[in-house]
């Protein structure tokens, strides 16, 4: 058991002001988290804390994720696409979440009664891990680039440069971060703020 995981059930991820506090989303699902953590434990996975938020990694992969959210608590499968998933219990998290795949709750009772299968899933994600496999993310010509975009990208070529140098993963996540406003003024804002990111190198979310 990791020191920082028994910290974020008493004060929460810290990513807001309502951490530590009553009003925190984590002290909703105090029980139920606490019962997936045993959970995960189990099958032998390594605790961590990323993201200010329960990790289980195998030999440094992540594997999976235990999450407060307001509605529900989770178990998050970093690639739970690749699972056979025989229960049908596993659902996106957005629509557009290629890669992991989750498990809603809102009773330990839940839980309880499916916790063979927790298991199993789990254990499957681990040899996943073990077999090396990977998900297959869309390529650039399967994601739509918004006009915003690519008038940017004719008016600075070294930003399309650094923009195309990026992982796929983080040229979707910008994708999806210039794409989700609806005024085109709000997307150009967006991307111009992004800009210094992207010649770095950097996702959207990094620091």
């Amino acid at each position: 058991m990791n020191e920082q995981v028994d910290a974020y059930l008493v004060d929460g991820c810290g990513r807001c002001p309502l951490g530590g506090t009553p009003e925190c989303k984590v002290n909703n699902w105090l029980k139920e988290l606490r019962y997936l953590r045993s959970i995960v434990l189990d099958c032998g996975l390594t605790e961590e804390l990323k993201w200010g938020v329960p990790c289980y990694t195998y030999k440094n992969a992540n594997v999976a994720i235990v999450s407060a959210f307001k509605e529900y608590c989770s178990l998050s499968f970093f690639k739970g696409v690749l699972l056979k998933d025989s229960e049908h219990i596993l659902v996106k998290q957005g629509d557009n979440s290629q890669s992991a795949r989750l498990l809603k709750f809102t009773d330990v009772e839940q839980i309880k009664a499916i916790e063979d299968t927790i298991k199993a899933y789990i254990f499957e994600a681990i040899e996943v891990e073990k077999a090396g496999l990977k998900v297959d993310f869309k390529q650039k010509d399967q994601l739509e680039y918004p006009e915003e975009l690519k008038q940017m990208f004719n008016s600075k070529p070294e930003l399309d440069e650094a923009f195309e140098a990026l992982t796929p993963g983080r040229k979707r996540g910008y994708i999806i971060h210039f794409t989700q406003p609806k005024q085109s003024k709000t997307r150009v804002s967006r991307i111009e703020k992004c800009i210094p990111k992207i010649m770095q190198g950097k996702g959207w979310n990094d620091r």
